[in-house]
């Protein structure tokens, strides 16, 4: 019987259009339903009784932004706990990431959320709205329930291992002085902030490959079957991007080739408020970086296209040039410095002088490793870096990050210097107050950690040049690289919705 309650979408709405022809009432109740709890019980029985069917839908996993480790029960098992409850007629799975299709397939006579949602101005997604036009452009109506309330999302954070011990400990102090609807607030607030975005421009090319073994006998080298090949917008591009979604007014100044510069890919990447400043390197191409992936998303090895010194003095001169007359227009100049010969040492000097709110990171990576380090710039209002960029710009393999971090910070006198580590979180000294903040990991899923460096660059940057209170910089700067490691490189940017639901969900 529960089985046969589960259809797929386009049968719930026949099965609407049968019950409509009988003359009978149907009720649509949409969720995510991740455990279900007596809240959602009298919440179901309610909506049932108003009308003479209940049809429910659970949204796929895919769509689940509710942060770590959700859902916790696949979007099958949820659909299939919801069709064992004797209220609910129908059950289906919404491959979207609203209700809207749902509604406009069953035409619901009344539609039903919870009374958390009844405030259309606290609702973050503005969902509410959209769905109730859907619903009312069908002659059908919205009503809320009035039951008692439970967050599955609270419920998991404390019952289930979701987090660390010291994840736990961290949210729980962290709680005691700060809400989510204040930090998204302050983060909206930045919306005005002029933003400019200077560095690399990066083609990232994943080639899938499945391996199949050694090629033969005393052969040391892999064989693998090539799948597909998928590109992404990467380096500054990635950056931009990401904040495309948080402010009004962003500029990103970067170096196409005029040989093979990949330039309809890249414009049809940007975020359509991206103001694109392209120089052209006069014979070099741009970079491309192509990795070869597995189905595990493990990179199995990489290749560079591209050339370590793409600059002419003559657009060097443009660039300085550009800085000079325009630098000073933007509150915040965010540099991630990939060293791959964009950003000469006399455009260093050029961002470092003209720069109202200079905030840097310098990556090393295969290209680079060894000698580019933070220390190449004289000044940064904020500095990002991870463990072994650190170490490596204080030729220090075994010091406390905290010694470090003073030490490198006072050579570049910067008001903030993060240092990021991965699994283990992140930290930032704050030399105006001397006081090194901490946070843990933010994240339990990892798909790929490629761009979460440049994820927590982009949002702790804002939100310090924004006057955000450091602690509160370091929490937005940790949610975006919790919510960038479970993208694909550089497949999406982080989007506001999905920041705030991810923050919501952590401080339940």
């Amino acid at each position: 019987m529960t089985d046969k309650k589960i259809v797929s979408l386009p049968e719930l709405g026949k099965l609407a259009h049968g019950y409509r022809e009988q003359g009978k009432k149907v009720v649509l109740c949409h969720g995510v339903f991740d455990l279900l709890h007596p809240g959602h019980m009298r919440h179901l029985q309610k909506a049932q009784e108003l009308g003479d069917v209940l049809f429910v839908t659970v949204t796929t996993d895919e769509y689940v932004n509710k942060g770590p480790g959700r859902p916790v029960f696949t979007s099958q098992l949820r659909a299939e706990s919801l069709a064992a409850l004797a209220c609910v007629g129908h059950v289906a799975i919404n491959h979207a990431p609203t209700a809207v299709p749902v509604i406009h397939t069953v035409q619901p006579a009344i539609y039903v959320k919870g009374q958390d949602y009844k405030v259309v101005a606290d609702d973050i997604s503005g969902n509410i709205s959209t769905e109730q036009e859907a619903v009312e452009a069908h002659g059908g109506r919205l009503c809320y329930t009035e039951e008692i309330q439970f967050s599955s999302s609270s419920i998991i954070n404390d019952q289930f291992d979701v987090f660390s011990p010291a994840t736990k400990e961290f949210l729980r102090r962290f709680k005691e002085t700060h809400q989510a609807e204040e930090i998204i607030k302050a983060l909206q607030s930045l919306q005005g902030l002029r933003v400019l975005v200077v560095g690399e421009a990066i083609v990232d090319e994943y080639c899938y490959v499945q391996p199949m073994g050694m090629v033969g006998k005393g052969v040391n080298v892999m064989a693998c079957r090539y799948t597909s090949t998928e590109q992404f917008a990467g380096g500054s591009l990635a950056v931009a991007n990401h904040l495309a979604g948080f402010v009004e007014r962003i500029a990103l100044l970067t170096g196409l080739g005029q040989q093979d510069p990949h330039e309809p890919f890249i414009r049809s990447k940007l975020a359509a408020n991206i103001e694109p400043v392209f120089h052209y390197y006069e014979s070099a191409p741009t970079l491309v970086k192509r990795r070869f992936v597995d189905e595990n998303m493990n990179k199995l090895f990489e290749l560079y296209f591209g050339d370590e010194e793409p600059m002419s003095d003559k657009v060097e001169e443009e660039i300085c040039q550009w800085l000079a007359e325009h630098g000073a227009e933007y509150d915040l100049v965010i540099v991630p410095d990939y060293g791959n010969g964009l950003i000469s040492p006399r455009i260093v000097e050029a961002l470092s002088r003209h720069a109202r709110y200079l905030a840097v990171n310098t990556q090393v990576n295969g290209g680079n490793r060894g000698y580019h380090v933070v220390t190449r710039y004289p000044r940064a209002d904020f500095a990002a870096v991870n463990e072994p960029e650190l170490r490596l710009a204080a030729h220090d393999r075994f010091g406390s990050l905290e010694s470090l971090a003073r030490r490198i910070n006072g050579q570049i006198h910067s008001a903030f210097f993060a240092v990021t580590r991965g699994s283990e979180g992140a930290l930032l000294w704050d030399s105006k107050m001397d006081r090194l903040h901490s946070i843990p990991a933010l994240s339990t899923r990892v798909v790929d950690r490629v761009g979460a460096g440049d994820s927590f660059l982009a949002f702790a940057s804002l939100a310090l040049a924004g006057g955000l209170d450091p602690e509160i910089s370091l929490f937005i700067g940790s949610v975006a690289a919790a919510l960038d490691v479970q993208i694909v490189c550089n497949r999406e940017p982080i989007e506001p919705l999905a920041l705030y639901k991810y923050m919501t969900t952590l401080m339940k």
